[in-house]
């Protein structure tokens, strides 16, 4: 693989994670709602099960940001280190002039 294509595969794993950290968000505040909707209802096995999904989601979500954090920043050092955007440059010229 070369290093163009390599740095590509690393940002749409980045776009990803970020994608994956706003759905875990995104349970996060729905399971927050169904919480706050059961205080009025008050069904004992919701008021059991929900907090530790909660939990277990925000652990996730912790876990995520870490990865993500990790990652994003070894995609910014490889790509400075490769020089990508000069190869992304040059890939636009040889696209230009057909190689």
């Amino acid at each position: 693989m070369n290093t163009l294509k390599k740095f590509e595969l690393m940002e749409k794993i980045v776009r990803e994670l970020e994608d994956l950290q706003h759905s875990q968000q995104a349970i996060i505040q729905k399971i927050g709602k169904i919480e706050v909707d059961n205080i009025e209802l008050g069904d004992k096995k919701l008021e059991q099960d929900l907090p530790d999904m909660h939990q277990r989601v925000a652990d996730n979500l912790d876990s995520i940001a870490v990865i993500l954090d990790y990652f994003a920043t070894k995609t910014e050092k490889f790509g400075n280190k490769n020089n990508v955007d000069e190869l992304k440059e040059q890939q636009i010229v040889n696209d230009v002039i057909g190689k």
